[in-house]
């Protein structure tokens, strides 16, 4: 066979977020030259930063921004890039920015159009398996009302599910016919929202599965391997945050199969670059093909630990035209990699997303550790982006030493200003059931509320005079690095008594200070002695003693003027009762919010309002729709109320200070 063999020099990345700087990472050891792309949103942000060059695509929603194929092949033709990767996410599945290239004469990185348009569509693609011998569950297509009428074919429960779906979007159970209808409708709209088609479908509902994923690699000339599986079953709303390879699942035998069947379907369809088959497996370790993701996938990194092989760097050697630089008999699983995604929400919350400011950001080193992270610096995570930050991979030689290097890793992992998944994360990896393999796709279902009691529990063991003292400490000398040169002058003269409040999250402490030494404070907390020095204070990381005992913490202020201090993986809130603070509003936080205001949960934008004005509605009744961070979050009436005023329309973006509705409760 001919090879036919394309330079590839100049690459625009057309993404943003973790994978456009892992990306990038790639081009730079290959020599290759890389373009940013990017909304004015993200001018400031990291894959900006390390590309060689970037180009705005100005402001506005998705559709005119990432999602616009137009203004991204301008600016590769203005570039001269000759290659694009399209990451995950946005176009990577989308046939149109295929064609274009093709058109163009610009090298796409990943499969052919034929490939994209057949497996990108599930249905289409459950059929496709059926006529490849691969086992699926049981499924009903059509249109909304054609669904409707052939429900009662499959057992409930079912999962509805959008037929361009991914990402674990446009994906909801129903475990009773009578709820059908509605859930219908709201996954059809969520799908046209993400990826631009409302078709929708039934598929079997297994309990408690494993959601167990091939990646594959094909290259132009029929050659097709497998890098063996990731274990991806637990999830939250059928989004991955934990991923592991290998499978601590499978046999042997089960694996074998389940790569064979990945490579079969692929060669039938010719398949070239990166591409994962996604199987669901039950307790009998039967497995059913679930989808296909034409595309590099967010969990790769484990993969990549366990074989040793770069699938950025494999997707651009397939793409000049080269053959696999790898045989199947080569390519080995080495080890055992973990990975945890790290997400901008508030598990105690229900996971709503935490947009907003983060005022310190550090992450740990370990060797075998490896984190591809969106952001290196305190920076604006927005509304209208996906909420996940950052992704954390630890690799060691055993399932238990990698887990227990994920732990500690992150324990040390720093993030303030915003809520996130961090110590979810690390109370999971300690869990017994996960630890033993106990799990399924409903894991986060199941243990979710355990996990923050326990997470409660934790935090409640550190005594709460290390984060006061180390927070009083702190606040001293922040003020003395900034001009102060007497401590006692900024505690103040006036004092009766050298006695200050501490508010440390719903708990109120006084400490009386007797002496303040350079660098440090003596006094008594509780009516215990302290004595408390400063050994290291720099970039938010702080190392001091406290009676004797060295302790490292982590501070910086938010945007309320609240100081935030991590010890031992867990943040506390702190602020001094006796100064005001000039950031924050005091009239507004005395006076409350007005009962029957309801404001937004987070920073978003109203895709739907469901009432009206002087509409009564019971309890539960859906309120308005916000959607943030791909998420949409209902807005629902507490008790039997009347619509008094309506605040907002919809597509109106909203953050929380915004009154949405204001209702009157109806006695």
């Amino acid at each position: 066979m001919t090879m036919t063999y394309r330079s590839i020099e100049k690459v625009l990345i057309a993404n943003r977020g973790e994978i456009a700087v892992r990306i990038i990472r790639t081009l730079k050891k290959m020599n290759i030259a890389s373009v940013a792309v990017f909304a004015e949103a993200d001018r400031d942000a990291l894959h900006v930063e390390m590309a060689d060059e970037a180009w705005s695509l100005g402001s506005g929603p998705l559709s005119e921004t990432y999602l616009n194929i137009s203004k991204i092949m301008q600016h590769a033709a203005r570039s001269g890039a000759d290659a694009i990767h399209p990451g995950y996410g946005f176009l990577s599945e989308n046939p149109g920015l295929v064609s274009a290239c093709e058109e163009a004469g610009i090298v796409f990185i990943g499969p052919d159009s034929n490939s994209i348009k057949l497996m990108g569509n599930k249905i289409a693609a459950r059929e496709f398996a059926v006529s490849c011998n691969l086992p699926v569950t049981l499924g009903v297509t059509g249109s909304t009302d054609e669904i409707l009428r052939k429900a009662h074919e499959i057992p409930f429960p079912v999962l509805v599910k959008a037929a361009a779906g991914g990402g674990g979007k446009g994906m909801k159970i129903v475990r009773e016919a009578g709820g059908l209808a509605e859930v219908l409708e709201a996954t059809s709209r969520e799908a046209k929202n993400y990826f631009g088609d409302g078709s929708v479908y039934l598929e079997q509902y297994i309990e408690e599965p494993r959601h167990i994923e091939i990646q594959v690699l094909g290259d132009n000339y029929g050659n097709i391997i497998h890098l063996f599986e990731r274990e991806c079953s637990v999830q939250r709303r059928y989004q991955k945050i934990i991923e592991e390879s290998p499978s601590p699942t499978l046999t042997p035998e089960v694996r074998q199969k389940m790569g064979d069947a990945a490579v079969t379907i692929c060669s039938r369809i010719a398949y070239r670059s990166a591409g994962t088959i996604e199987f669901l497996v039950d307790k009998n370790l039967n497995f059913y093909f679930l989808e296909m993701n034409t595309r590099i996938q967010v969990e790769h990194p484990v993969t990549e630990m366990v074989t040793g092989i770069d699938l950025v760097e494999e997707q651009i050697y397939i793409a000049r035209g080269y053959a696999l630089r790898h045989k199947q008999h080569e390519v080995q699983q080495k080890g055992h990699a973990v990975e945890c995604r790290i997400y901008a929400e508030n598990p105690s919350k229900n996971f709503i997303p935490s947009p907003g400011l983060i005022t310190l950001y550090h992450e740990p080193y370990f060797a075998g550790l490896r984190i591809d992270s969106s952001i290196n610096k305190p920076q604006q995570i927005h509304s209208f982006f996906d909420p996940m930050i950052s992704k954390l991979i630890a690799y060691s030689e055993t399932r238990e030493e990698a887990l227990k290097m994920a732990s500690n890793a992150l324990e040390n992992y720093i993030i303030h200003g915003i809520s996130t998944n961090i110590t979810y994360l690390r109370q999971m990896l300690m869990h017994a059931s996960f630890r033993e393999n106990k799990i399924s796709t409903r894991f986060c279902d199941d243990h979710t509320e355990e996990l923050l009691t326990q997470i409660e529990e934790s935090k409640k063991n550190i005594h709460p005079h290390w984060p006061v003292l180390s927070f009083l400490l702190y606040d001293l000398n922040k003020k003395k690095l900034s001009g102060v040169d007497n401590l006692w002058e900024e505690i103040g003269f006036w004092r009766h008594s050298m006695n200050i409040p501490v508010r440390i999250d719903e708990a109120e402490y006084l400490v009386e200070l007797t002496k303040a030494p350079d660098g440090g404070l003596s006094g008594s907390i509780s009516g215990k002695a302290f004595s408390i020095s400063l050994l290291k204070l720099s970039g938010g990381k702080m190392r001091l003693e406290i009676n004797d005992k060295m302790i490292e913490v982590f501070v910086s202020e938010n945007d309320e003027g609240q100081t935030q201090l991590s010890l031992h993986g867990h943040m506390f809130n702190l602020f001094r009762k006796d100064r005001l603070n000039d950031s924050i509003d005091y009239s507004a936080v005395d006076s409350g919010n007005e009962t029957g205001n309801l404001f937004a949960p987070m920073p978003g934008k109203v895709i739907k309002i469901h009432v009206k004005e002087g509409q009564e509605v019971n309890r539960g009744s859906i309120l308005m729709v916000v959607e943030a961070m791909k998420m949409e979050n209902n807005i629902v009436a507490s008790t039997h109320s009347r619509v008094e005023k309506i605040n907002v329309k919809e597509g109106e973006m909203v953050d929380t200070k915004t009154q949405l509705i204001h209702i009157s409760v109806i006695e």
